[in-house]
């Protein structure tokens, strides 16, 4: 899809600076910026790139103030942040959905899935599972013996062990769950960093270099994560933990602990 600068600013109500005319086609980020691409900049120690990024259109904040002339176009908005996660989710919403089993792929015996599924190619679905509605399991997807899928849910380069459960309206994406961990309805794996830099896995005995730009969470057995929390991209949660509803997690939970908030982590009792 192509689509003009000016357009971009009329469905975020931004004011455009340069030419409104001008056409991208995809994103990128304003320090590996190609022509025809849209990028965005909201941390003031990238704004260095600006000034020579080969982007076309770049979002900036409202009070953004270039010390020299800037190459591209500039889309002014409140927040470059929230602006460009909401075009992702429009643009998102306006791709074509897979849909139907694709083959190969495994489907264990007992395994019952619900109404309009996709199910990817070389995916495994293990003895026993239950894939509720409009599920999207994606090619690759290892899902094991007695694993429940909730309704809308959407699972990408995950393995599920056996007995994982993912009730409904969850994105699991880029991540391993241990034997009989379970996620509350809403909660998600965060697997690409806002500023889209490599992720770090934060493990017990320090950070580990991954080298990639998207990784998940790993969520050890019967870990419990609360209803809509966000596991942020590296994030590891030990064996037998707690997290609380609506947390925003980011780091090394050890096993047998309750995380209550980002400062406090208590020990099982």
């Amino acid at each position: 899809m192509e689509f003009k600068a000016k357009d971009i600013a009329a469905l975020l109500k931004g004011v455009v600076e340069g030419d409104g005319e001008v056409m991208v086609n995809n994103v990128s980020k304003i320090e590996e910026g190609k022509p025809n691409t849209l990028a965005f900049l909201a941390n003031p120690k990238y704004e260095h790139y600006i000034y020579t990024t080969a982007a076309s259109v770049v979002l900036v904040n409202h009070d953004f103030s270039p010390v020299q002339q800037v190459p591209c176009t500039l889309i002014r908005v409140p927040s470059a942040y929230e602006a460009i996660a909401s075009l992702l989710q429009m643009y998102d919403s306006m791709r074509s959905r897979p849909t139907g089993i694709e083959q190969p792929s495994y489907i264990g015996e007992g395994a019952v899935i619900g109404e309009a599924p996709y199910v990817g190619a070389f995916a495994y679905i293990g003895k026993g599972a239950k894939i509720g509605n409009d599920v999207k399991i994606y090619p690759q997807v290892y899902i094991g013996e007695g694993v429940v899928i909730g309704n809308s849910a959407e699972l990408k380069n995950v393995i599920l062990f056996d007995g994982v459960q993912v009730p409904h309206f969850n994105y699991v994406g880029d991540s391993i769950l241990g034997y009989k961990a379970h996620m509350g309805a809403g909660a998600v794996t965060s697997n690409v960093k806002a500023d889209k830099d490599l992720v770090k896995i934060h493990a017990e005995d320090g950070d580990i270099e991954t080298e990639l730009k998207k990784v998940g969470a790993f969520i050890g057995d019967e870990g419990e994560i609360g209803c809509n929390s966000v596991l942020n991209p590296g994030t590891v949660i030990g064996k037998n933990s707690n997290v609380y509803p609506l947390s925003s997690v980011r780091g090394y939970v050890p096993s047998g602990s309750i995380y209550k908030n980002q400062g406090e982590i208590v020990e099982k009792q």
